[in-house]
């Protein structure tokens, strides 16, 4: 009967093998890292990331070259230009003045300021209701044709304005327009060159801007969000109404924000189509920048541009929170 052989530790091992001699100092077998070590070990990383991070505003400094001459420079020149006399006033101009302010918020200018802010919210809450379900049924669709076919048409008529559009309006619900005069819409009081009229038009490219700016967001919705209020007996109803609409809402806020910026910005389709006769801010400041001004007021453009230039920081002043609060929900 044979018994196992005993195992010899790897020191004795060590000493065997040397033919019999006497063992020496054994040799410390390495001991397990410890956290200090390994911590240690991971403390180069951090710099490295520090390093690459202090680097990183160097990709970024094209797009802050191009922000501060495209927008900062012309910003500067206009608020010092709002403050100051023309070169036609009888002071030679340069000379630090309040009128060209106050004057851009009286008489005609106040009223297209204000034509200009009413046009942008009412076409930006119908945008707004209007691309809501239209985005809601991409986001659902089962078909990848369908969706693709509508995001793409939505981002080309997103961008579709100027004259181009104004001609096609004109050729289709003009007074003469061939669907004006088929469907006899004079008759009923339709005029494409109102304020209403107007409204429709800048509706052709803010309801696909609406859907491209929404979709993200009802993509966003947690599907267990929908069965955990249907497992509760809420209706499709209810879900929307304190589940889908609450989440949802930093989001609508922020494309009518979106939505009244591209409005109140947009020049060219209204000057093509309606000119003066609807009074909107670009239009003033089209005029003045042709010289349709007093002597004396040639600064007056520059002080319009600097009431839009405020309109438009206080829209992004609350743009910008609402897109991070919606992204905390919707992440």
């Amino acid at each position: 009967m044979t018994t196992a052989p005993t195992p010899v530790p790897p020191t004795a091992s060590a000493a065997h093998s040397g033919g019999g001699a006497t063992a020496g100092p054994a040799t410390p077998t390495p001991a397990p890292a410890t956290a200090a070590t390994a911590a240690t070990a991971k403390a180069p990383r951090p710099a490295k990331r520090r390093a690459g991070g202090s680097r990183a505003w160097l990709a970024a400094l094209p797009l802050l070259l191009f922000f501060v001459i495209g927008f900062g420079l012309p910003a500067v020149a206009i608020a010092i230009g709002a403050f100051t006399t023309s070169s036609d006033a009888p002071d030679g101009g340069g000379t630090f003045t309040m009128d060209n302010l106050t004057g851009s918020l009286q008489g005609a200018y106040w009223t297209a300021l204000w034509g200009s802010v009413k046009l942008s919210l009412l076409t930006a809450l119908i945008a707004t209701v209007v691309g809501l379900p239209l985005a809601q049924a991409v986001a659902t669709s089962r078909f990848r044709a369908f969706r693709e076919a509508v995001m793409s048409a939505s981002g080309v008529l997103a961008n579709f304005g100027g004259v181009p559009l104004a001609f096609m309006f004109v050729a289709t619900l003009g007074n003469a327009g061939e669907v004006t005069k088929k469907l006899g819409l004079t008759k009923h009081g339709w005029n494409l060159y109102t304020f209403s009229g107007l409204s429709v038009v800048y509706l052709y490219f803010l309801v696909p801007l609406m859907v491209i700016t929404i979709t993200p967001a009802l993509e966003g919705l947690k599907a267990q969000w929908r069965e955990a209020a249907y497992n509760n007996g809420a209706t499709a109803v209810q879900y929307w109404r304190h589940v889908a609409l609450p989440v949802l809402l930093p989001s609508l806020l922020g494309g009518f924000v979106l939505l009244f910026g591209a409005s109140f910005a947009a020049y060219a389709t209204a000057e093509a189509m309606v000119g003066s006769s609807v009074p909107l801010i670009s239009m003033q400041i089209g005029d003045a920048l042709s010289g349709n001004v007093l002597v004396g007021q040639g600064n007056l453009a520059l002080a319009l541009g600097l009431d839009m230039i405020v309109v438009a920081c206080l829209v992004m002043a609350l743009y910008l929170p609402l897109q991070r609060r919606s992204a905390k929900w919707l992440a």
